[in-house]
């Protein structure tokens, strides 16, 4: 590290801000590399007018309606992703009526709403809202939901999802390994029905049919496997004097994207710490933003079932309303999962028809007045 210093600044990041300034945290390689925090006279989102496609998103995914709502043969419906990782919406109401196997991409679900099971060569899993359930690449399942109102984000990516690096903090933090869900074997060896296992691999979908339920696994062993964990067994890392980077509450990580999980905790105590995120420009990544429950207090407009988009080379952080209010809470109650894209996360055709194009008006408000 190189402490190079020039005019009026913070004696650390994120703490005792000058008075009349916006601090800016300008990093690579997320927040994980090298970082200049620049000292700002106006806030950096104070933008009136934007040129060209670059600016903040924001969707409403509520309104995304994928085949498999209606239809039990259909499957989620792809809203944004490049060539790395792809996020989609499915709402499916029925079983399906066949089995799966994406010999393509690793899955990560998320289930914003509804209940059910997942069956895999591995055994059942209940699922219920707020899980996070891990398919690696070629694993064969279904799910059977028991609710008809159901919502799960999607995140596909060509690598595996796997756990952070814990380091100092211990194998304990953000959740014990001890709470990880795995299932057990429930070989289905009596049903001599025809069964579809619909496979995606090269892009293209091909079926092969068996004369009995392929579910007949009578044991399992090994690392690579089904596994869930819910929301509420993360339990946050906290600062009490400064505010964390995002980074600091990863779940998931992959070669090209960090999954990032938000939960309720205290806001910092400390008089003169930021108590909302910092202004950044998070030059190597792409920052998505899908929000689950609770009251989102950095964003204004937003609602459960929402989700934002803000790509690399322009600047992020609170809303102005939330940077003027930011003593008046004490601590959050808002659930949300994060996903850093480390390339250009592209905006697809269903994304685009529930995108607000008025969202980057909501930055632009007149400068708050920053309370000590």
């Amino acid at each position: 590290m190189i402490p190079y210093q020039k005019g009026k600044v913070a004696r650390q990041a994120h703490v005792g801000l000058p008075e009349g300034t916006y601090e800016e945290e300008h990093g690579r390689k997320g927040f994980y590399g090298k970082t200049a925090h620049l000292y700002h006279a106006h806030p950096p989102t104070g933008w009136v007018r934007f040129e060209g496609k670059l600016r903040p998103h924001k969707f409403d995914f509520r309104a995304v309606e994928p085949s498999d709502l209606r239809d039990a043969r259909g499957g989620p419906q792809a809203v944004l992703g490049n060539a790395e990782v792809r996020l989609s919406v499915s709402r499916r109401r029925e079983p399906m009526p066949f089995y799966y196997r994406n010999a393509d991409w690793d899955e990560l679900w998320f289930v914003h709403r509804g209940s059910g099971v997942i069956e895999t060569d591995f055994g059942p899993l209940q699922f219920e809202r707020g899980d996070y359930i891990v398919v690696p690449r070629a694993v064969t399942y279904r799910f059977v939901p028991d609710s008809r109102d159901n919502f799960f984000l999607l995140i596909e990516s060509k690598s595996e999802f796997e756990q952070p690096e814990k380091g100092l903090i211990g194998q304990q933090a953000l959740y014990d390994p001890g709470v990880i869900v795995t299932p057990d074997p429930a070989p289905v060896l009596d049903d001599n029905s025809e069964w579809e296992v619909r496979i995606l691999a090269g892009g293209e979908y091909s079926s092969v049919f068996y004369p009995w339920n392929p579910m007949d696994v009578v044991g399992w062993k090994g690392d690579l496997v089904v596994w869930k964990i819910n929301l509420r067994d993360i339990r946050p890392v906290m600062s009490h004097r400064a505010h964390l980077p995002p980074s600091a509450h990863t779940t998931f990580v992959t070669k090209g994207a960090v999954v990032c999980s938000f939960v309720p905790r205290p806001l910092e105590e400390d008089p003169d710490a930021l108590r909302v995120p910092f202004f950044h420009r998070n030059t190597d990544y792409d920052e998505f933003l899908f929000y689950h429950d609770g009251t989102f207090f950095s964003r204004d407009g937003i609602d459960a079932g929402m989700a934002t988009l803000h790509p690399r080379g322009i600047h992020h952080g609170p809303h102005p309303k939330a940077l003027a209010n930011q003593r008046l809470k004490t601590h959050t109650d808002e659930y949300a999962v994060m996903l850093d894209g480390l390339n250009p996360i592209n905006v697809l055709a269903a994304g685009e028809a529930a995108e607000d194009p008025e969202y980057w008006k909501s930055w632009g408000a007149p400068e708050p007045r920053v309370q000590a």
